[in-house]
């Protein structure tokens, strides 16, 4: 497929406007050698893919966005609709091939790209197919970008995360994932809409496996700087463990929600994606719960290494560090075995 580009020429050999409409003013200098563009390429453009691609437009967050899909007509109808909006968004540089080499020089590499599970299929059998499909991918964005920080968003996503650590040979540090980041962002959502409060004022975590096995951390919660559980001991109020609980349950069982009403989820992840796109880009030293490589953190010392969600510092190194937060015993053997969880998978993958 070709790549569409923007051009200053009216027409087959027509005038070149850019010559004629700009006269050069004297005594100038070549840009400066320290200057350069910032790039970013999204693996997979379908819903979830596309919906990162415009927060991150939207948000005027890199100079040049690469598209990659094995659908290139698809693939190119998306690159269009987008370039036509260029009057509305920040300029960006937006290109699309089916070949990754239009990844080249990338900062960071977002990948959506999966493949969907089929009526009977397991849970394995899938996994098994995306790890496929991984050993296409992953070596060809390292080739092209071997300075390049990768962001998984595929799911299984603490699995993945794995897997694309293998097949890319890049350090720890540069390879994330978007892990529970959104799971914390619901988290949020739901305590503050309990409150009556603004969610940015919420200060919570969902920890571990992004799934089923995921971790609540309770005892850190805190609204405009107050420890939510202390506060509520000290106001001796009442509360029941099951009512925080159901909270969590929400949580884990808000995604399949959206997917059985709207059939895919999109939105939220896009704007997830993006947080963390910039605080890596921008080198924020934000702390966001993401997959990262958890062997030696709050006693987690399975045989397997394994990835997944603690809270993480980002920046333009990518996982900076892990925030040593206080865990209480029930927090931290459920994190333990949540990572339990994810290493069983992975013994079953034979990497």
């Amino acid at each position: 497929m070709q790549k569409s580009a923007s051009t200053s020429s009216l027409g087959p050999g027509g005038l070149d406007l850019s010559q004629s409409f700009f006269k050069p003013i004297r005594n100038t200098a070549p840009p400066s050698s320290t200057s350069r563009n910032t790039k970013i390429s999204v693996i997979g453009a379908g819903n979830v893919g596309m919906a990162i691609a415009q927060t991150i437009l939207t948000q005027d967050l890199v100079d040049e966005l690469a598209l990659v899909d094995a659908k290139p007509d698809h693939l190119r109808g998306e690159m269009l609709d987008l370039q036509h909006a260029a009057a509305f968004l920040p300029r960006t540089k937006i290109l699309a091939s089916v070949d990754y080499s239009a990844t080249v020089g990338s900062d960071l590499c977002i990948v959506t790209a999966g493949a969907r599970q089929v009526a009977g299929e397991s849970r394995l059998n899938l996994l098994q197919r995306n790890v496929a499909l991984f050993r296409d991918i992953i070596p060809p964005l390292v080739k092209y970008s071997p300075e390049c920080i990768l962001l998984i968003v595929s799911n299984p996503v603490d699995v993945l995360t794995y897997v694309a650590w293998k097949l890319s040979g890049l350090p720890s540090n540069r390879v994330v994932g978007s892990g529970t980041n959104l799971d914390s962002s619901r988290f949020r959502f739901l305590i503050a809409d309990h409150l009556d409060v603004n969610a940015q004022d919420v200060q919570a975590y969902i920890v571990g496996e992004h799934g089923d096995s995921s971790v609540a951390l309770w005892s850190s919660i805190s609204v405009g700087g107050v420890p939510i559980l202390s506060f509520l001991k000290k106001q001796q109020i009442a509360y029941e463990k099951e009512t925080l609980e159901k909270i969590q349950k929400e949580v884990v069982d808000s995604a399949y929600e959206v997917i059985s009403l709207k059939g895919y989820t999109s939105w939220a992840i896009g704007y997830s994606a993006a947080n963390l796109a910039r605080s890596i880009l921008r080198d924020q030293r934000k702390i966001h719960p993401i997959s990262v490589l958890a062997k030696g953190f709050y006693g987690i010392n399975s045989g397997n290494d394994v990835f997944l969600s603690l809270p993480a510092l980002l920046g333009r190194g990518g996982v900076l560090g892990v925030t040593d937060i206080h865990l209480t015993e029930e927090e931290t053997s459920r994190l333990r075995e949540s990572a339990k969880t994810i290493a069983e998978v992975q013994n079953q993958l034979g990497l």
